[in-house]
């Protein structure tokens, strides 16, 4: 049976048409662990921010296509045991870092909240069509910010106005070029499917 063929509920997420309704919790597990693994190898691809403590990585994108694939409660999941495991040691943020007193950690804990977000809106449609995807997207990058920037202000003692100048502006571009491939793959992957909403 092609997954084309397949009848997609109302509200669903990309994650809902595998067809593994008598497995769906080993499913489930897979999803949550896969999710949390894409998150901290997008995270290794780190490139340094001149004058900031936090580089621009492809685990924000992570993050949010992870949100927006398997849900908001599988999302959480996701993102939560990425930020466990790190914060155990594993060396998988930003740049190979671990622990949850870098100056970063901010933004995974806003990944973790965007996450679910977005996985929420995915469920609502979100993710159907270019627009509704630039919109997810923006509310996704906006909670990561609304985290990430006051966690750095805290944690280097900078002013909240120098934190928005390196944990902020720097990264406005990225996020936009970011936000234009999931604009491309999301709407695509559910065309493909044949099912949009």
């Amino acid at each position: 049976m092609s997954l084309a063929a397949t009848h997609v509920r109302s509200g669903a997420v990309l994650a809902d048409l595998l067809p593994a309704a008598r497995i769906r919790y080993a499913v489930d597990t897979a999803l949550v662990m896969g999710g949390a693994a894409l998150t901290g190898v997008a995270a290794q691809i780190a490139v340094p921010v001149p004058g900031s403590p936090v580089p621009v990585t492809g685990q924000t994108f992570a993050a949010l296509l992870v949100g927006t694939a398997l849900g908001a409660r599988r999302g959480f999941l996701s993102l939560g045991l990425y930020a466990l495991i790190g914060m155990a040691g594993m060396p998988w943020f930003a740049g190979g870092t671990s622990g949850a007193g870098g100056a970063s950690f901010g933004y995974v804990l806003g990944m973790l909240l965007a996450a679910t977000v977005v996985g929420g809106l995915a469920r609502r449609g979100g993710d159907r069509s270019v627009l509704r995807t630039a919109g997810t997207m923006v509310v996704g990058s906006v909670i990561i910010y609304a985290v990430g920037v006051p966690y750095l202000a805290l944690s280097t003692g900078m002013s909240m106005s120098s934190a928005v100048a390196l944990g902020l502006t720097p990264f406005l571009i990225g996020d936009a070029l970011k936000a234009a491939l999931a604009m491309g793959a999301l709407p695509v992957t559910w065309k493909l499917v044949g099912r949009r909403g």
